[in-house]
């Protein structure tokens, strides 16, 4: 069995951070913090002159986990119990379903849903409803 340890104040931290992300990406560009689509549009065909502002959001989000291990000496620790083919599935099932549902958990679950947006209500809804469904199965029908 696999154990979660609860983390209110690593957890509240990290929200915030992220939604003081998305507003500052939101103030400084007028842009959504959609992660799946900043991604992908660095990418050819490039549509539009802000390749440097994208490369530098995926950069920081690489760059960050090398900042907290400069800074504190260590990374937290991380278990994935999945083996490589779960995870090669996994990752295409997410990308599928964030081209598909246009857009990801950020786009509509941190940005679409401070906006009040209805489809990000049920996109957000949809895939936590799926990632529900799959904890449980991985968990207990495995």
């Amino acid at each position: 069995m696999t154990v979660t340890f609860f983390t209110p104040l690593a957890s509240l931290l990290g929200g915030a951070l992220i939604g003081l992300s998305a507003v500052l990406l939101m103030w400084a560009t007028g842009r959504i913090a959609g992660v799946s689509g900043i991604a992908a549009r660095l990418f050819p065909p490039y549509e539009d002159g802000e390749f440097a502002g994208r490369f530098a959001f995926v950069a920081g989000l690489v760059a960050a986990p090398v900042a907290v291990r400069l800074a504190t000496g260590s990374l937290p620790e991380q278990t994935i119990a999945a083996g490589l083919p779960v995870l090669i599935v996994a990752g295409v099932l997410t990308g599928f379903g964030s081209v598909w549902g246009s857009g990801c958990t950020s786009g509509h679950g941190v940005c679409g849903l401070s906006r009040l947006s209805v489809r990000s209500l049920v996109a957000t809804g949809t895939f936590m409803a799926a990632g529900t469904v799959t904890v449980f199965v991985m968990r207990h029908w495995s």
